[in-house]
């Protein structure tokens, strides 16, 4: 019963310490997945070891697994841009006295329609954990009911500048 406990327990910590970073749903739901599995994993491996330890081993297991999961989860989000579907859900914890200036626009050539309900989202420098990164621009077939993509900007707010992820409204 106390491995059940410590397993929830675990699982819980790593739901809410993805919930806090403000990143898109596959770095959250890599996260979890992440965290459940090197809980398994270290379960089994600290078991197996020589002191027995299976709730150790649950525990650094899941908390390493969160890590990783977290991590590739993020790379995901970073490379495919993640699909928000409203201003709230796109505003980040970013905020700043003045926004810093975005490095110069890239040139980009648009490649040929997919297919005909896709929307060209146009290449952008995204601001991130380190500064600025270019995302190249790419065809998108928008979320169902949303037509119209907003680009990442910065936008003023009370106590300063809030930074809003691209969305589709």
């Amino acid at each position: 019963m106390k491995m059940h406990h410590t397993i929830i327990g675990v699982l819980a910590l790593c739901a809410l310490l993805t919930g806090c970073v403000g990143t898109g749903p596959n770095t959250q739901q890599g996260a979890v997945t992440g965290g459940a599995l090197g809980v398994l994993a270290g379960a089994i491996i600290g078991n197996n070891s020589r002191s027995h330890d299976a709730l150790g081993g649950a525990v650094i297991g899941g908390l390493a697994g969160a890590v990783a999961g977290g991590t590739l989860g993020n790379a995901a989000d970073q490379r495919n841009g993640t699909i928000y579907t409203s201003e709230e859900a796109a505003t980040s914890n970013v905020v700043v006295a003045a926004p810093p200036p975005p490095p110069p626009v890239q040139t980009e050539v648009i490649i040929e329609q997919p297919a005909p309900d896709m929307i060209w989202i146009s290449g952008c420098w995204v601001y991130g954990p380190r500064g600025y990164f270019w995302t190249p621009g790419h065809w998108e077939r928008p979320p169902p009911y949303h037509r119209h993509y907003v680009g990442p900007h910065w936008q003023r707010r009370s106590g300063g500048y809030v930074y809003i992820r691209g969305y589709w409204r």
